[in-house]
């Protein structure tokens, strides 16, 4: 049945919840929603919210005052509706201090969109919280999603995480960790492939723990290994692994299979075991150690990329002191740092003594200027080799090219600028790239037939 509506899109925070979006954004146009980028041209505005901590639940309200303003009664957009992680979190609190929200749906009931548009452009009433319940669900996952993204695809694997961990909210927010079925991953790779996407990126708040739930082992190695013969996929990328979720038959896969990038995002969150035990982590310095150790000596080449977070409740200097030895030890060649935020039904929350936020920001500070040193120490060696690198988009100017080789995820590592006058790239294209100049966070490179000019 075709409707006639317009509806726009609005995606924040991670790679899952842009997953979840494509998801939704399919099952609108199958029951006849016209989809569109502009948002001011649309009659209706689905926000999928990120709510993990402050600063996302910020960009959240900012994003659905500015899109408030365009929604009046002589105005084209008549209806905004907050999902995802920020709606499930606080649907009474949404209710309360953002009048501008028609409707909520929380992340167990992607699958509802559709009947939550119909029954507002019908002006049919509804309970406020009635897209609100338990969370935990993969019923919303469709194999022919609605990508949009271009040389490379997003994949989830699983959903929710029961990892517990004292500062993070998302086990309340996503329910416990539910792999989803190794044949339906496959099924969607498989249609991803046929569609042109050489790059599958997994993603789960814990891929290292596929298969746990629903075959009673880590399964990720198997998955890894059948998705690799898929026809179409070129590379295959793991994000969110947990170090003890990193075993010998992982190391192994990925070292022989040459569709696996030699290449793991490891978020070990601290260098200092009372934190780390603080923090319920089950690692420790000597496990993280150990791992980072076996990883570079089965694979020289493998780029590894974490995060960690300053300012948890009884973060000491020595602890912070130890977190920057270790940095140094381990020379990730990319990291994230972050500033504790306090959340509400966590673990962390009712700890002391809490730091002081100016003490957590000086922290941030030193972490991110090691890191700068320790990056482009890794860049500079790179000048001068030459690369394979996809490329993902052009850029503004018209000169350069924005790609990626093995060793950069997108969004969160440094980009490649390409440069290739004598003929022209296309999105998806895979060429070699001489490496010229490095910043910490960037490298430019030509084409490897110019470079030779």
């Amino acid at each position: 049945m075709k409707r006639e509506h317009k509806v726009s899109m609005i995606t924040l925070g991670c790679s899952k919840n842009l997953v979840d979006a494509e998801c939704m954004t399919s099952i609108l146009k199958k029951d006849g929603y016209e989809l569109v980028d502009d948002v001011s041209q649309a009659e209706a505005v689905i926000i999928n919210t990120c709510g993990f901590i402050e600063s996302a639940k910020k960009e959240a309200i900012d994003t659905i005052l500015d899109v408030a303003r365009l929604k009046g009664p002589r105005k084209k957009l008549k209806f905004i509706v907050a999902a995802g992680c920020l709606a499930q979190r606080y649907p009474e609190e949404i209710k309360k201090s953002l009048p501008e929200v028609d409707a909520v749906m929380g992340t167990s009931h992607y699958q509802s969109v559709t009947e939550v548009l119909d029954k507002l452009f019908s002006k049919e009433t509804f309970g406020w919280k009635e897209y609100i319940g338990k969370p935990g669900s993969l019923t919303h996952m469709r194999t022919e999603r609605d990508v949009s993204t271009q040389s490379y695809a997003w994949l989830k694997i699983a959903e929710g995480c029961s990892n517990g961990c004292a500062f993070c909210a998302i086990p309340g927010i996503r329910g416990k960790y539910i792999s989803r079925p190794m044949e339906d991953i496959l099924d969607e790779a498989k249609v991803l492939a046929s569609r042109g996407y050489k790059e599958i990126i997994l993603a789960a708040q814990d891929t290292t723990g596929y298969g746990k739930d629903l075959y009673g082992k880590r399964c990720l190695p198997e998955l890894l290994n059948k998705m690799s013969k898929i026809k179409g996929i070129g590379n295959i990328r793991i994000m969110y692994a947990y170090i003890d979720g990193i075993d010998d038959e992982l190391i192994a896969e990925m070292a022989r299979n040459k569709k696996v990038c030699h290449y793991l995002d490891i978020p070990v969150q601290h260098g200092d075991d009372e934190v780390l035990k603080k923090m319920r982590r089950r690692d420790t310095v000597a496990s993280i150690t150990a791992t980072l150790n076996k990883l570079r000596s089965a694979m020289p080449d493998i780029v590894i990329r974490s995060t960690v977070m300053v300012g948890f409740p009884g973060e000491k200097k020595e602890n912070f002191e130890n977190l920057l030895k270790n940095l140094k030890i381990w020379r990730f060649q990319c990291l994230g740092c972050f500033i504790y935020s306090p959340e509400e039904n966590t673990l962390g929350y009712k700890m002391h003594p809490r730091v002081r936020k100016d003490v957590s920001s000086r922290r941030y500070e030193k972490v991110m200027e090691l890191q700068q040193k320790i990056s482009l120490s890794y860049n500079e060696a790179r000048v001068g080799t030459t690369v394979k690198v996809t490329i993902d988009s052009a850029s503004q100017d018209g000169i350069f090219y924005l790609g990626r080789s093995y060793g950069e995820a997108p969004e969160v590592d440094p980009l490649i600028y390409v440069a290739s006058t004598n003929r022209p790239l296309e999105c998806g294209d895979t060429v070699s790239v001489k490496i010229l100049e490095c910043t910490p966070y960037d490298l430019t490179g030509v084409t490897e037939d110019e470079s030779a000019e």
